[in-house]
């Protein structure tokens, strides 16, 4: 399974788990941003419509037309959502197929991340906004600045030492430089971003709740079951084991970190 493959049963999972704990934050976060927006909004990477929902609610008179690669998570984010300023179609951020300067902002929460060529998705969300459009996404900082997600990596890194999984540190908290990020902007056509760190409290009913999300409902349950086509359980419970030593029983409420870039079409 590839780093961008939400298959299977992968799309209920992740809106069931990581939905409320991990995205719901920082969707608010993000749709606040767009108050009162009234153009035409283009949204990428979807996935099951966290960001969707919080951006029709936001911005009622905006057209928005929600976007992701995988239609599994569309279908998802539909049965979902009622708004009806909102259009879904399935479509690559790295190969978008609408015409050139076509809307007046591009949103992409913890999407660029996942993209295999970042300049391509880049110059795409350039090509596609109106001059002075903006480009509004967010990526997740550092993982050890994001408690959970890192002591459920160090959990099941610990099954398989020889080998660990590392799906978790190389893609969603994998793209995070700031330099490395505002070079790629500018060659894309984009003016000297505006980062913004935002830190969020993460919270899940359960630590049970919180390591089956990470463990099956992401691309590490691939990896997983790579190294032992039957040590998914085990490794849910090892995850859940740690979050519950670090947590104790109950609900948990961990820190979470994320960095919003906002950059205008030159």
């Amino acid at each position: 399974m590839s780093d961008a493959a939400f298959v299977g049963s992968i799309p209920d999972l992740y809106e069931r788990y990581l939905g409320p704990m991990l995205f719901e934050p920082y969707a608010r976060d993000l749709a606040r941003r767009f108050e009162g927006f009234e153009g035409d909004l283009l949204e990428t990477a979807a996935g099951t419509g966290r960001v969707t929902r919080a951006l029709a609610k936001a911005a009622p008179r905006a057209r928005i037309l929600a976007t992701d690669l995988n239609q599994p998570m569309l279908d998802t984010a539909a049965g979902l959502t009622a708004a009806a300023n909102v259009e879904w179609r399935q479509a690559d951020a790295q190969a978008l197929p609408f015409e050139g300067a076509s809307f007046d902002a591009v949103v992409c929460q913890f999407g660029v991340m996942f993209f295999p060529d970042k300049a391509a998705g880049f110059s795409q969300a350039r090509r596609v906004l109106r001059p002075g459009g903006r480009f509004v996404f967010n990526v997740w900082d550092d993982i050890a600045a994001n408690e959970i997600s890192q002591i459920v990596g160090e959990a099941v890194a610990g099954l398989f030492p020889k080998d660990p999984p590392r799906f978790l540190e190389r893609t969603p908290f994998g793209y995070h430089d700031r330099a490395t990020i505002a070079a790629a902007l500018a060659a894309a056509g984009f003016a000297a971003p505006q980062f913004d760190v935002v830190r969020l409290q993460m919270r899940s009913p359960s630590a049970a709740d919180a390591a089956v999300g990470l463990c099956t409902g992401t691309p590490l349950r691939g990896e997983i079951e790579a190294r032992d086509p039957e040590g998914l359980d085990a490794a849910t419970e090892a995850a859940c084991a740690a979050l519950t030593e670090a947590f104790g029983g109950g609900e948990i409420v961990g820190w979470g970190q994320a960095v919003v870039v906002s950059a205008a079409a030159t």
